[in-house]
């Protein structure tokens, strides 16, 4: 079984998960996708649980990249995907861009738009 949680109040990562969720749909496998509300099902809280992008497969967390791979790694046409972010150089190129850029990004768009709600 693989759980997906993410950060469901932002948009772009919503549509990503959405289309996946889809793609695995289509080929008869089911994703269990989670939004921030159960981070606690997790361990973390709602604000750690925006940070970065996790799976669960098989018992196992996965975070980042990693988590990106275990979820394409299963779904047709992204295979490819998984294999070649697992290359060595590639991977570390990934999980650099992921961790210092993407994922911060990410967050703070989040953050500002909860500031904005706030108001």
């Amino acid at each position: 079984m693989t759980q997906i949680l993410h950060n469901d109040t932002c948009p772009i990562c919503a549509r990503e998960v959405a289309s996946y969720e889809q793609l695995a749909r289509k080929n008869g496998l089911h994703f269990d996708v989670e939004g921030l509300d159960k981070a606690g099902d997790w361990g973390l809280d709602e604000d750690s649980a925006a940070k970065v992008f996790r799976v669960r497969h098989d018992g196992q967390i996965y975070e980042g990249v990693a988590a990106f791979r275990v979820l394409w790694a299963q779904l047709p046409y992204w295979r490819h995907v998984a294999w070649f972010t697992g290359l060595p150089v590639i991977r570390q190129i990934g999980e650099f861009g992921y961790t210092y850029a993407a994922a911060p990004f990410l967050y703070g768009m989040h953050k500002r738009r909860q500031a904005r709600a706030s108001k």
